[in-house]
């Protein structure tokens, strides 16, 4: 049997990315979307939308896709029905990413009530940094994040404003289904979300509060999508 693949390259095998909605407070009320308070807005992206640069974010025109810039948790091993209290134990590193997300295409499923799995779970819509193990990072709950479109700061905050922390989610999460080793968590994304045009390049980092050398950095170029089509036609 082959040895399994290191968990820095989580994105070559990891089965499921389990993504958090409006966990940051600012950026819900951007969006005029009510605040979770008694537990975490859940939704998937599948293991197809990894793109790991530098391969290019390639832009589906006609449709207006937003960056927003999160910390993500690569687990580390399993965890099932975990609480909070041990959660820190299955976490085996963090990732900077982009969920990238076809605004229109989640304006229209939930103006219908419907499945964000559209907008959200293209080929490449996650562009993710290498790999950042746990023991780099002295308090994931206090790490500015920020991204910078064509060399222009446009999403910048701190993961201390999160609404759910990290523990918390692993443990809601695990409850309600398996967390497996290279699985990630995108933990929310703070205001400032917007498009992106083909030609800009989108680049993000994540850095300790407090100091000003990055901890881990993401540069992604976008390009045109080719062959162009419309989500909303079979």
């Amino acid at each position: 049997m082959a040895a399994p693949l290191p968990l820095s390259q989580f994105a070559a095998f990891g089965k499921k990315i389990v993504c958090v909605g409006r966990n940051y407070a600012a950026h819900a009320s951007e969006l005029g979307n009510p605040i979770p308070i008694k537990a975490p807005l859940l939704f998937l992206k599948p293991s197809t939308s990894f793109l790991v640069p530098p391969k290019p974010f390639a832009l589906p025109a006609p449709h207006v896709v937003h960056h927003e810039i999160e910390l993500g948790v690569v687990i580390g091993k399993t965890a099932s029905n975990v609480t909070a209290a041990n959660a820190a134990s299955y976490i085996g590193g963090y990732c900077l990413a982009l969920d990238m997300t076809a605004r229109d295409i989640q304006d229209s499923a939930k103006k219908s009530r419907g499945p964000w799995t559209l907008a959200k779970g293209l080929d490449g819509f996650l562009p993710v940094s290498s790999f950042l193990p746990k023991e780099a990072v002295k308090d994931p709950h206090n790490l500015r994040l920020f991204l910078k479109l064509d060399g222009n700061i446009v999403q910048d905050g701190s993961t201390k404003d999160m609404i759910f922390s990290i523990p918390r989610l692993i443990g809601y999460i695990s409850k309600l289904m398996s967390l497996e080793r290279g699985d990630v968590i995108l933990t929310g994304t703070p205001a400032g979300v917007g498009p992106v045009q083909v030609g800009q390049v989108m680049e993000g980092a994540l850095e300790t509060v407090g100091s000003s050398k990055p901890l881990i950095t993401l540069s992604v170029p976008v390009v045109e999508r080719l062959p162009k089509f419309d989500i909303n036609e079979a």
